[in-house]
């Protein structure tokens, strides 16, 4: 008979948690989606979502664009971003919120003129992506090889440094590199990095280890995690076997064990840990086994581990509102102390709903809040909280109220997707499918994104995980649209003047939105010239004054008048010129008995073949070429008949006046 203790800290960590889940999510939205690297080293997980469509990739430029990227809770390096921007890939980010802080210190340090140092595994995918945040880390893996690096010159002790470890590092092993940076380093600045889960995870093996004659960890073997916890127990126990699922169990020896304690990495899922209890719950060798609590004080539980965790899940649950005091805040989440086992904490952007208000303008250490319990992760003793989501409940008071009154709401668009866009109303997301956007099918949607816009809520389901809102803007546009045709069709008549949209064209005509209804402006009343297309008057989108030529209510049909008698090309020319003017005209026709020249677009002139030159000529071509423009006088004009008559010889040859002025001159001087 044995005696089967289960460590409380095993399984996923909250930045584990928090990618696994990412994944599921991004991954129900539907699309190409990629995780670059495994998103956890666990192949059950990674098998899992390739189940569900989710590939990976080892390198940006696998992901092909338009697709969808997720990077994995280990982080990248700053290149990495800029490479899958440059490829046009949506990028989702889940790095731990604990490893994005090493992100920041590290970039901080080489602004402030330090050198980072990284305490970790060199080929570790959390290191690699630290050091892709500076010019010139410097990795040691062990305490050893960081004194004799510092003991190899003599400035080294006196650099300015900044010392950083891999959140899964062993505590004892950083301890020891602590040690040596306080003994021999003058300028130094140490930063604790090691993630909390990490440390509770490792000292509830250790005691645990101490206490039993075989350790089962469970976990993936790729796993630096689930490895310093083999090694943390292999230093205090007899026995330890390193398994991957439970079924590996069968090549385990227990005969000789009394009192065995499990433990798991921090990226086995929580189904895995049972299946091994599971199995040894079993085993005909332990079918009196008892499961045991873990507890640092060396207080065990004799529950099994399903009463275990009920006991924790009854403490607190999702969706409950509690008091708690601040107790730290830093720049990815706040820190709040609930008076249970838990520890809390609120992600920055569940502070407040205004995106610009940061933590330190609200919140103090002290402070005594209230807030919302997000999810409770028991196997982590870790409880995601919310302060924006107490107000959010209000808002979701006030969007079902919408909803139940059909009443609009306004909003702006931040996001779109594959399948509409996405808005922000007081810090709930509201879902705005592509049909409902008001975009036609086929269009751009992402021209919308930055509009304000009015939405008429058309669901609003709390019940669903998250939260589910739906609106349409083309709801409301068909109110408005509505609207505006019943005032429209309440007050149109033949005549009325309107600024209107050019929605359409045809071959036969304009269609104009003149607010809410269409009219159609006839090909040939869109110019006073002779047009094949509408398209050489108007194009879509153009804003155009028209005005009411005739309507048929019933049948709800408007014709439409563009072209006016301002327009009119012989209106313009009669206000402009006179007879005995000279114009710029274009030749624009050849005839046998003349040429037709442009006065204005619209307004022809005929030179007839006597006023082309001052000598008699066989054919206008002898002088005069198509597209040819030439200075002519207006000689006449017959305004019934819309006709003019132009000469080019008239300012050739002098005018009467001038040959009488000449005749004078030669009398009076003679011999001039």
């Amino acid at each position: 008979m044995y005696h089967i203790t289960v460590s409380d800290a095993a399984g996923f960590c909250f930045g584990v948690q928090r990618a696994v889940e990412t994944v599921e999510r991004v991954a129900q939205e539907g699309g190409a989606v990629f995780t670059l690297g495994p998103i956890v080293h666990n192949r059950h997980v990674v098998e899992h979502f390739a189940e569900m469509g989710v590939r990976e990739i080892a390198a940006p430029d696998q992901a092909p664009a338009g697709s969808t990227v997720i990077i994995r809770a280990h982080g990248v390096g700053k290149h990495v971003y800029e490479q899958l921007k440059a490829g046009g890939v949506r990028v989702v980010d889940a790095t731990c919120p604990f490893v994005d802080r090493i992100h920041q210190l590290v970039r901080q340090a080489e602004a402030d003129g330090r050198r980072p140092v990284i305490f970790g595994s060199r080929n570790h995918p959390e290191v690699i992506g630290i050091s892709g945040w500076c010019q010139d880390p410097l990795i040691v893996e062990t305490p050893e090889e960081w004194e004799a690096w510092l003991l190899a010159a003599p400035d080294r002790p006196s650099l300015p440094l900044a010392l950083v470890a891999q959140t899964t590092s062993n505590k004892e092993l950083w301890r020891k590199f602590r040690e040596i940076s306080k003994k021999l380093c003058t300028n130094a600045k140490i930063f604790d990095t090691i993630c909390k889960a990490t440390e509770t995870r490792q000292t509830e093996a250790a005691l645990l280890a101490s206490r039993s004659d075989t350790m089962i960890v469970v976990g993936d073997k790729t796993s630096a995690n689930t490895r310093q916890l083999a090694a943390i127990c292999a230093a205090r126990c007899p026995r330890v076997y390193a398994i991957d699922h439970a079924a590996e169990l069968s090549d385990c020896d227990f005969s000789r064990s009394h009192t065995i304690g499990i433990t798991a990495g921090a990226s086995t899922p929580a189904w895995i840990i049972k299946e091994v209890n599971q199995a040894m719950d079993e085993n005909k060798m332990a079918e009196t086994a008892e499961l045991e609590e873990v507890k640092p004080a060396d207080t065990a539980s004799e529950e099994s581990f399903e009463a275990m965790l009920d006991a924790s899940i009854k403490t607190l649950n999702t969706g409950d509102t509690v008091t708690g005091t601040v107790v730290a805040i830093g720049t990815t989440e706040v820190q709040v102390d609930l008076g249970t086992k838990h520890a809390g904490y609120i992600p920055v952007d569940e502070v407040s709903s205004d995106p610009n208000e940061k933590p330190t303008d609200v919140l103090h250490v002290g402070d005594e809040i209230k807030v919302f319990v997000v999810r409770v992760n028991d196997q982590e003793g870790t409880v995601q909280l919310s302060r924006k989501k107490l107000d959010g409940m209000r808002v979701w008071d006030e969007l079902q109220e919408a909803a139940d009154s059909k009443t609009p709401v306004e909003c702006t668009i931040s996001e779109v997707n594959k399948g509409g866009l996405v808005a922000n109303i007081k810090g709930v997301r509201v879902f705005i499918p592509a049909s409902a956007s008001g975009v036609a099918r086929g269009g751009n949607l992402e021209e919308m994104k930055g509009k304000t816009v009015k939405i008429r809520i058309t669901e609003v389901n709390r019940e669903r995980r998250g939260g589910r809102v739906v609106g349409s803007i083309r709801a409301v546009a068909n109110e408005e649209r509505k609207a505006a045709q019943e005032k429209i069709w309440s007050e149109i008549e033949v005549g009325k003047k309107y600024t209107g949209t050019v929605k359409s064209l045809t071959s036969y005509g304009a269609f104009v939105d003149i607010g809410g209804v269409d009219g159609m402006v006839h090909v040939s009343e869109l110019s006073w010239n002779r047009i094949k297309n509408p398209a050489e008057v108007v194009k879509v989108g153009d804003v155009i004054d028209v005005y009411v030529i005739a309507l048929d209510p019933e049948k709800k049909k408007i014709s439409l008048g563009y072209k006016t008698e301002e327009m009119n090309p012989w209106n313009q020319f009669m206000a402009k010129y006179q007879v005995g003017d000279v114009a710029k005209v274009k030749i624009v026709k050849m005839m046998t008995f003349g040429a037709f020249a442009e006065i204005l677009p619209g307004v022809d002139g005929l030179i007839h073949i006597s006023q082309i030159a001052d000598r008699r000529i066989g054919k206008p071509e002898d002088v005069l070429t198509v597209g040819q423009e030439v200075d002519a006088k207006i000689i006449d004009v017959d305004a019934e008949k819309k006709r003019i008559s132009l000469s080019i010889r008239a300012l050739l040859e002098p005018t009467v006046e001038e040959q009488a002025a000449a005749i004078e001159e030669e009398i009076e001087n003679p011999e001039a």
